[in-house]
């Protein structure tokens, strides 16, 4: 057998695509290891939407050339290959800047590692691949393997929308659907192979409109018939867009009971101005609208977003429209970053915001979310929550798992129920998880 050794860096699709390159490599040969150093291939799938991104793969590689160097001078051989967001965006750059580098394939064409590791392998040189092919690249995929109770599935890659700030449009392409029948089909196999629960993943998921027996389905219908599929626990779907979350989304919220009560909708700014600034395509009074909607619909969900402060020209004003934003929400949890122009997108030739001002502002956000997540945890003490367990803890017995609301929660001689669904008693509040204790152990009775 040969070692494979795969980084991944930013987003959970990132985390699939991942899990699908070693299944693609797994027929060639190729197990996974948990360590560069004695790996006869190493994959970076890379990520190109946080600061100074290229610039740590190009650390990443530094290390793995001197690797690379030691495995040559014993003899013995190592592909390095650069996958993902930045290999789309840098392409042959890579190669040239770091000639350790055999293989650059971005992300709509994993699908054809095998042929260019082929190629390195008959030493015909270097192997790129940065086109949107026109095949479907999940069409020449294996079938999924399951990797443990819970599973990531892609139904929807690239975006339409061009925000300003944004490289996914550049790296990842056009929207792109999957067909129902694939998902369905992807779906079922997951859960023949134990898992219980599965997040739907989309760079703009909710954009969905995947082609089904009758037509056009939209994210609400895939949902639903997911839901019929016997032994499918719990369902997730990330990361949404405003403009796109309609009545029907909404709706599946309220009626269908396997549907977590937990809502990733980013809103990125509290400020009409710089809304548009973003070219987002809403305001903050239609993301407050949207919000009440789905609060009305599922009264219990749990609100999560993303946010950027320091976009070009945000003023004081709007930086407080964004705090006055969070405080009328009460988020769960969410992300908040400071912006950070990314080479070709619109932003990034705008007059940027003084580092201090950005550093400053982040500062105060991140405590009003922070006060938010720590005062949402606070609430489930003493709340008794089924959670699905996924993990043995780090204590003998131990085990870990998520709540509703994707909080990770521990409880103590709870090994034995991995996979399964249990009512468990929140009795403290830790820094980064809830303890619990187990109240019953009939699964059946429980709700999702």
């Amino acid at each position: 057998m040969k070692r494979l050794f795969i980084k991944t860096y930013g987003c959970q699709m990132n985390v699939y695509d991942s899990a699908r390159m070693a299944d693609l490599l797994a027929p060639l040969g190729f197990a996974a290891v948990d360590a560069a150093d004695d790996a006869d291939m190493v994959i970076l799938n890379t990520c190109h939407i946080r600061e100074k991104a290229a610039e740590k793969v190009y650390s990443e590689l530094g290390k793995l050339k001197r690797l690379k160097q030691k495995r040559q001078a014993e003899g013995g051989r190592m592909i390095v290959a650069v996958a993902g967001c930045v290999a789309q965006a840098e392409g042959a750059e890579i190669i040239a800047r770091q000639s350790a580098v055999d293989i650059v394939v971005g992300p709509q064409s994993y699908q054809r590692l095998p042929e260019m590791i082929a190629k390195i392998l008959r030493g015909t040189g270097h192997a790129l691949e940065t086109e949107f092919p026109a095949e479907d690249k999940f069409d020449s995929l294996p079938a999924p393997a399951a990797h443990g109770v819970t599973a990531f599935l892609t139904v929807q890659e690239g975006c339409d929308k061009f925000c300003t700030f944004c490289v996914v449009p550049y790296t990842r392409g056009a929207e792109f659907s999957r067909p129902v029948a694939q998902v369905l089909a992807e779906a079922r196999a997951l859960v023949l192979g134990g898992v219980r629960e599965i997040t739907l993943l989309g760079q703009n998921v909710n954009a969905y409109r995947g082609a089904g027996p009758d037509g056009p389905w939209t994210l609400a219908g895939l949902i639903e018939a997911l839901a019929g599929i016997e032994g499918l626990q719990r369902l997730r779907y990330v990361t949404s867009h405003p403009r796109d979350l309609g009545d029907d989304l909404v709706n599946a919220h309220r009626d269908i009971g396997i549907l977590m009560p937990y809502l990733h909708l980013p809103v990125q700014a509290g400020s009409d101005s710089v809304l548009a600034a973003m070219n987002r395509g809403h305001t903050a009074a239609d993301y407050l609208r949207l919000v009440e909607r789905i609060r009305a619909a599922r009264p219990d969900i749990a609100l999560s977003g993303d946010f950027i402060v320091g976009f070009p020209g945000e003023s004081d004003a709007d930086f407080q429209a964004t705090l006055d934003l969070v405080k009328t929400v009460g988020y769960a949890q969410a992300f908040s970053f400071k912006y950070s122009a990314r080479p070709g997108t619109p932003a990034a030739a705008a007059r940027q915001v003084p580092e201090a001002v950005k550093e400053a502002r982040l500062a105060e956000l991140q405590a009003l979310l922070s006060a938010q997540q720590q005062a949402f945890n606070a609430a489930c003490q003493g709340r008794t929550l089924p959670v699905l367990f996924e993990s043995a803890g780090r204590k003998p017995g131990q085990a870990v798992g998520r709540s509703p609301y994707l909080q990770p929660v521990h409880a103590e001689n709870a090994e034995a129920l991995i996979g399964r669904i249990v009512a468990v008693e929140i009795e403290a509040v830790l820094p980064n998880s809830l303890k619990g204790r187990l109240v019953q152990t009939r699964e059946e009775a429980l709700p999702h």
